[in-house]
């Protein structure tokens, strides 16, 4: 950003203080002037209290407090010509007006703190968010990408649905999983699924093997952290993908994750039917799936968590999924993205009762051998490991 952005930038908030400031101003003017015209049985000085209670709603307690000034000033002067100031009447009138000013300027204070705290909150959780979940590149050879997290606490925006996305040799690598729970105090489980992933995604091991690796980690995490009455109680949900540059085809490996669906030019949407083994962390010694899906160019692939397809609106139904993004499959990701994020918010009244995170992965049209090698790779089928 250039320096007279920035100096722009800054200025518009202090120059909309600074005309707000006018309000609480005029409504002193005003009221002193009319009720030193009024008649003596007549008293305004009362609504002078309105000037410093409005004032909090757009500046600082040191503006507050000069406000606050001004009207008992204010108050002063027309009791000077009211009588004169050693009337019983002026002196509640300005000891009440500075008792309600002094409030006002603590309370201005408090929420000040509190906004400090919140801002120091958000940038611990997006500096957060930066190391567990590294934002994904937008291509990665023959695809495009875009995600889309929504975290259930609020002022977090990270929780426990998790996604991550990587090269090897030849193609990329995806992981979309669940962790139960929820918020914040899912997040440690989630950083271990994302670490182990990255550390094993880049090696050429099939992915069954990659789910078996990401299997122990859980396995050994929860018999060394989990207390004896919660053992067996820590477990995740996971798919794995996994997309060859130069095949028309996407190979899959599901570990209790709802399966993703597959958008095709023209309105076209369906689901893979995939094998699912158990979620992480249930069985040790789980038996895993591979699957072998078509996924040509101008497909996009997206992937969800529970938290989307869970999610329910004021009379309890489900948000329809599928249903909705029959109408985007021409868009691209970052649309997609946008569309579902506006529609799903739109379902539930603007608050999630669970973290929601989706994929959407595009294969675009610079794969050249799509037909030959997606034939063969869709002759050898699934098969399990």
């Amino acid at each position: 950003m250039s320096p007279l952005l920035r100096v722009t930038g800054a200025r518009q908030p202090w120059q909309s203080a600074h005309a707000l400031l006018l309000l609480p101003i005029m409504l002193i003017v005003v009221i002193t002037v009319v009720d030193m015209q009024a008649p003596y049985n007549v008293h305004l000085g009362p609504a002078l209290v309105i000037a410093p209670a409005l004032t909090p709603s757009f500046a600082g307690p040191r503006t507050t407090a000069f406000v606050g000034a001004l009207a008992i000033a204010a108050q002063i002067l027309i009791g000077v010509t009211h009588g004169g100031l050693g009337t019983l009447n002026h002196i509640v009138q300005i000891i009440t007006l500075t008792v309600l000013s002094v409030l006002v300027v603590l309370y201005s204070a408090l929420r000040e703190r509190r906004q400090a705290q919140l801002a120091q909150v958000r940038s611990v959780a997006e500096a957060a968010q930066h190391v567990l979940m590294w934002p994904l590149p937008e291509h990665i050879g023959p695809l495009r990408i875009a995600s889309l997290y929504l975290a259930a606490e609020d002022e977090a925006q990270i929780g426990g649905d998790l996604y991550a996305a990587t090269r090897y040799e030849s193609g990329v690598r995806v992981l979309i999983g669940d962790v139960r729970g929820k918020g914040l105090s899912a997040i440690g489980e989630a950083a271990l699924l994302l670490g182990g992933f990255r550390e094993s995604a880049h090696r050429h091991i099939p992915l069954p093997e990659l789910a078996v690796t990401l299997e122990q980690s859980v396995t050994r995490y929860s018999a060394e952290l989990d207390p004896p009455e919660e053992a067996g109680e820590r477990f995740a949900t996971a798919l794995l993908m996994e997309i060859p540059d130069r095949e028309s085809v996407t190979r899959m490996t599901s570990c209790g994750h709802p399966p993703p669906l597959l958008l095709s030019p023209g309105h076209a949407v369906s689901v893979p039917s995939l094998h699912p083994s158990p979620p992480l962390g249930v069985h040790a010694d789980s038996e895993h799936t591979l699957d072998v899906v078509s996924f040509e160019p101008g497909d996009t692939l997206l992937l969800y968590t529970d938290g989307v397809v869970e999610a329910r609106d004021a009379r309890g139904r489900f948000y329809p999924l599928a249903e909705r993004v029959a109408r985007w499959t021409d868009e691209s990701p970052e649309a997609l993205m946008h569309h579902v994020r506006r529609d799903l918010l739109a379902h539930v009244g603007g608050r999630l009762d669970d973290d929601a995170a989706l994929i959407a992965v595009h294969r675009t049209a610079a794969d050249r051998h799509r037909h030959h090698h997606g034939r063969d790779a869709l002759r050898q089928g699934s098969g399990r490991h």
